[in-house]
């Protein structure tokens, strides 16, 4: 929805929701990015909206995902199912704040597991996270459902904010 950069007040937007309970924040932005994505011709086929995972601890401790929330609106705008229950995150890990590019990687590999449920009959699935900086989380994610989904399933992304430079 738009690029990320720590100079600029907006930089407040995934702060304010993923740390300060924000959650009307993350539902106008999710809404704006459902938006956004109805626009686009090439998620015109998607059929499951599908948030990063918080491991149950933390969201526990958060009481919310800000994923969860934005995918929520996505999916409510693009009329298409969110599905909950085909990504888990299995293994708590560490804020990826103030990690490098590869402790980053090392941090959320083996971090997720896809379900099968009903997975196969899937045609295109998006990810929603809140921001896109090295890629690490979504990669991992990517990896788990791409293990249990046959190769003609496309699997996007979709985030708030992209970290560029």
């Amino acid at each position: 929805l738009f690029f990320y950069d720590n100079q600029k007040e907006y930089k407040q937007i995934p702060y304010n929701i993923k740390y300060h309970g924000n959650i009307a924040a993350g539902r106008y932005f999710g809404k704006m990015l459902g938006e956004y994505l109805a626009q686009c011709p090439w998620i015109q086929d998607v059929d499951a909206v599908i948030p990063v995972p918080l491991h149950w601890i933390r969201k526990w401790k958060r009481g919310y995902n800000q994923a969860e929330v934005i995918a929520n609106e996505v999916a409510a705008t693009l009329k298409i199912p969110l599905r909950t229950d085909l990504l888990k995150r299995i293994r708590s890990t560490k804020t990826q704040t103030r990690l490098d590019v590869r402790k980053k990687s090392e941090n959320v590999k083996g971090a997720f597991k896809a379900a099968r449920h009903d997975s196969d009959r899937f045609r295109h699935i998006i990810i929603v996270d809140d921001i896109f900086t090295t890629g690490s989380t979504l990669m991992a994610c990517f990896t788990a459902l791409r293990e249990i989904s046959p190769p003609s399933v496309r699997i996007s992304v979709a985030t708030l904010g992209f970290v560029s430079g």
